[in-house]
């Protein structure tokens, strides 16, 4: 925090004019100083910095992977490639930790969002004394710019009433387009802009990806032509390729037989790409498949094909991801400023997703909510090739996501090993970087990347801002990697942990105990004096395959002790990998928007999530609404819609008669209408759900009522135990995104009379108190 920098103190105190002042502005001997604009040093670059999703260290071609990155390799091939660069293992965290500077838990961000607690590291609230990166660039000088994925806003600040505090416009960004959350569906994305929610455009071939890059191109070319003396920063994260992986079929085509030899042949092939591309060391070593792997060989053959074509579609998306983040760099080369543009590659934010389970999925609901079982061969050979496509919310098996992580150990949400943290990473700026394509091996994490980016703009680390001193920064510099490959490195200890996986970097050697397996979530955490540490001398073995705790105690104890002294003084502590009390709200001890048993609302509400709205699941409950039908008696549409296409329910009419349809995960679907039309004029209408009881995701019974009397009953043979959607919600009106009832006669079903209000009110047979806490848990981890 060098005062001799600008921005030690932000904002920039405003200077009171105290030169001489006359009663006529005509009569002043000089004229006043003019109004300065606030711009940064001039050795500020634009910067570009580009994040995406679930991507192991071993996936991109740029680091030896399978999957065609052309953008990636040209970037590397005139910059440097970082081959120990790390994140948190996590998406949130990772996000928090990159934008602050600081490691995720002194940010409150130890986990998702969606599990946050009181404890100060596990809060999800970003603290005032932790102010990020955007907010010092825009109040220095900057238009900062995010577009796509933002996951660190809590989830009880995540609806259209804010607070807005966390959301990107209020952390730093001018302009915010992307999504809220863990994921969304890339044909039909929950889009924000700014900090209202906006419907994508109604074009049947519309896809997330190529809109985001056509945000990012036309904000750039509209900067610069207004402002070019001003450098941006511009925040490029899409949520390319976190599930589900939705990808037009013209790229999945492209793969079509690259991945028949299956997971481990895969691995093997990967790595000898990667010692000779340099990323690791001739004399390094493969791990083994991690243990709950099946090895390819015992995998049925019946199964194979489905398999290698959950592959096929991943590899389409991590490369038209990669195609779209280059039609940015294209734009911003074509605008003659690329070699005066700092570029930050981060090819993942964390490993390779292993949340869609041994076998993957179609809808990735099914496997939170008890309906996997469906998802049979038959079934698979039936769907396959909608997979990608809008009928589909798929996710690969976890044999592949561990292939993506080559050569290291284990995969996303695993912390204490590189397989969860390591991922490549590329630095482009030909006009300060004169290496190029060479390769840097120091040990970096991602709470680098705001110290660098500062201390390449020629800015301070703030110590005091809006009146607020400043935590420091726990990053370093990159920098001095630049120019001297063989630079001492300069980030020497490092602690991880998410959900009891921990560890920690010292000097070259590391220490570490899995606790959970990402994919097994649902089984029973081992206490955590019972979990086995594993040591590693990472400067004799990069791929940590050589366990040395039996044989070096000593050396074992003296980092056990170093990570519980980092974790105390991060906020780690305590130690949390409850899940009963982190996934319940009332029990977790975070606030919740909707409050009692009854929510009524009015038309023009759209998508409200589901950690805002209010629960229906695994209870008696009743919709009800005062509505108007026209004239004419005719009337079609949804009154009120909750879920889509994975899972959900709807209330609507249809012909002049009301009904209810319930989704079950897309596999199972139940409809009732009223045997008689509703008629023109004001009606009340009601849909009554009697749940059968006798444990959760049962099913029921539902009960048409217009103006208190019955017309029309149906059974639900099955219900939804733990969420509909992680990125649809609840409409009045109208049913966006993927539909939960494919029937609709009108637009989106939207409502062709009038809704005066619609509400829902909750029955007191609640049997949610015998979910499975870990099944909660699980649901929540598979979409983050």
């Amino acid at each position: 925090m060098s005062e001799n920098l600008p921005g030690s103190v932000l904002p920039t105190p405003d200077q009171v004019y105290t030169g001489p002042m006359v009663l006529d502005a005509k009569k002043l001997d000089e004229k006043l100083p003019p109004i300065e604009v606030k711009r940064p040093p001039k050795q500020a670059p634009n910067v570009l910095l580009v994040l995406l999703d679930d991507v192991g260290f071993g996936a991109s071609s740029a680091f030896g992977g399978p999957v065609p990155m052309p953008t990636a390799e040209r970037m590397a091939g005139q910059g440097l490639r970082y081959s120990r660069f790390h994140t948190t293992a996590i998406c949130s965290p990772t996000r928090a930790a990159m934008l602050s500077g600081r490691n995720h838990h002194q940010v409150g961000m130890g986990q998702i969002t969606e599990t946050a607690t009181p404890s100060p590291g596990y809060r999800s609230t970003r603290p005032n004394s932790c102010v990020p990166l955007p907010e010092i660039l825009r109040q220095a000088g900057y238009n900062t710019a995010q577009f796509g994925k933002c996951h660190e806003v809590p989830v009880w600040e995540s609806g259209p009433t804010g607070p807005f505090d966390h959301w990107p416009a209020f952390s730093g960004f001018e302009k915010f387009y992307g999504f809220i959350g863990g994921e969304t569906n890339q044909w039909t994305p929950a889009l924000i802009d700014g900090v209202s929610l906006i419907e994508p455009p109604d074009d049947p071939d519309y896809h997330l990806m190529p809109d985001l890059a056509d945000q990012t191109i036309a904000y750039i070319n509209q900067q610069k032509d207004l402002t070019p003396d001003k450098p941006f920063f511009v925040y490029f994260a899409p949520g390319a390729t976190h599930a589900p992986h939705h990808v037009p079929k013209e790229w999945i085509a492209k793969h079509e037989g690259e991945f028949d030899q299956g997971w481990d042949a895969l691995r093997e092939e990967t790595f000898a790409r990667q010692k000779k591309l340099g990323v690791v060391p001739e004399n390094a070593q493969l791990t083994e498949r991690s243990a709950g792997i099946p090895a390819w060989e015992d995998v049925p053959e019946e199964r194979r094909h489905i398999l290698t074509h959950q592959m096929e579609v991943y590899a389409a998306f991590l490369e038209y991801a990669d195609h779209h983040t280059g039609r940015v760099i294209d734009a911003i080369e074509e605008l003659g400023i690329l070699d005066d543009t700092l570029v930050i590659y981060i090819i993942g934010d964390n490993g390779a997703s292993a949340e869609g389970g041994l076998e993957g999925a179609f809808m990735l609901s099914t496997a939170a909510n008890g309906g996997a079982e469906y998802e049979t061969v038959e079934f698979w050979n039936e769907h396959l090739d909608e997979i990608g496509g809008p009928e589909a919310y798929n996710h690969y098996a976890v044999g592949w996501a561990h292939a993506m992580c080559t050569p290291y150990q284990w995969t996303k949400q695993v912390a204490s090993h590189y397989g969860g943290t390591r991922n490549g990473t590329i630095v482009h700026w030909p006009n300060r970087i004169a290496a190029r394509g060479e390769i840097r091996n120091q040990w970096h994490h991602v709470i680098d990347i705001a110290p660098t980016i500062l201390e390449l703009a020629g800015l301070a680390q703030p110590h005091t801002v809006n009146g607020v001193t400043q935590v420091p920064m726990h990053g370093v510099s990159m920098t001095y990697t630049f120019d001297d490959a063989a630079a001492d490195e300069r980030h020497n200890t490092q602690y991880f942990e998410i959900m009891g996986n921990r560890g920690i970097y010292h000097k070259g050697w590391t220490a570490q105990t899995r606790h959970r397996t990402p994919w097994d979530v649902v089984g029973t955490a081992p206490d955590f004096s019972d979990d086995v540490w594993e040591l590693y001398d990472t400067t004799v073995d990069w791929t940590q395959s050589n366990n040395l705790a039996t044989s070096n105690p000593q050396k074992l104890a003296e980092l056990q002790q170093l990570f519980l002294i980092e974790a105390t003084r991060y906020n780690v502590l305590p130690l949390d990998d409850r899940a009963a009390q982190r996934m319940n709200p009332e029990f977790a001890g975070r606030p919740t928007l909707v409050t009692g048993n009854t929510l009524r609302l009015h038309p023009g509400t759209k998508r409200l999530n589901e950690n805002v709205a209010i629960n229906v699941k695994n209870r008696s409950w009743s919709a009800t609404a005062d509505i108007l039908v026209p004239d004419s008696g005719d009337v079609d549409g949804a009154i009120l819609a909750q879920g889509g296409r994975t899972g959900g329910w709807s209330f609507f009419a249809e012909g002049g008669k009301l009904g209810f349809h319930y989704n079950y995960c897309g596999l199972l679907r139940s409809t009732a209408l009223s045997e008689k039309p509703i008629g023109a004029g004001k009606h009340q209408v009601r849909a009554e759900f009697a749940y059968a009881g006798g444990g959760i995701g049962r099913g029921g019974t539902v009960t048409l009522f217009i103006d208190g009397e019955a017309s029309g009953t149906a059974e639900v043979e099955r219900t939804h135990p733990m969420y509909f959607s992680f990125d649809e919600g609840l409409d009045v009106g109208i049913d966006t995104g993927m539909p939960a009832y494919e029937g609709y006669t009108t637009p989106k079903g939207a409502f062709s009379g009038t809704i005066h209000w619609a509400q829902i009110d909750l029955g007191l047979d609640d049997h949610s108190h015998l979910l499975d806490p870990d099944e909660w848990l699980a649901a929540a981890m598979r979409h983050q």
